[in-house]
């Protein structure tokens, strides 16, 4: 199941999906937590400014790897395996455009999950 969103990338359209299978791929892809790597891209690229150097080297990682793991899931066959390989099909790609709709789509699917298990505890009399 899942949220999917398409967003236009360097005139291309890609679709991201949002599930709750996305933390533990990401955990199993790059050994981090996704949780907290969000937070702390919120807060890196809060504190930059798209006309400056924008955020640093680690946030801009970050961001392109939940990119690519949202990417992967929503079209495991038409996105490779690697992120190197996926961004190589981009000539730009930014943060600041690309960034708040994939916060966006993680949100509503966060949402919807939460809105489920209150249906479900209240349909079952939890």
């Amino acid at each position: 199941m899942g949220m999917k969103k398409t967003i236009q990338i360097d005139g291309k359209d890609v679709v991201f999906k949002a599930s709750a299978a996305i933390p533990r791929i990401y955990r199993l892809k790059f050994q981090r937590d996704i949780y907290k790597d969000l937070r702390l891209l919120e807060k890196a690229v809060g504190e930059s400014d798209e006309k400056e150097s924008g955020p640093d080297l680690f946030s801009l990682e970050m961001f392109e790897n939940i990119a690519y793991i949202m990417a992967k899931h929503a079209d495991p066959k038409a996105v490779p395996d690697s992120p190197e390989e996926w961004l190589d099909e981009f000539n730009t790609f930014s943060i600041y455009q690309v960034l708040p709709e994939i916060i966006k789509l993680w949100g509503l699917n966060i949402q919807t999950e939460a809105e489920s298990k209150k249906n479900f505890a209240e349909v079952s009399g939890r």
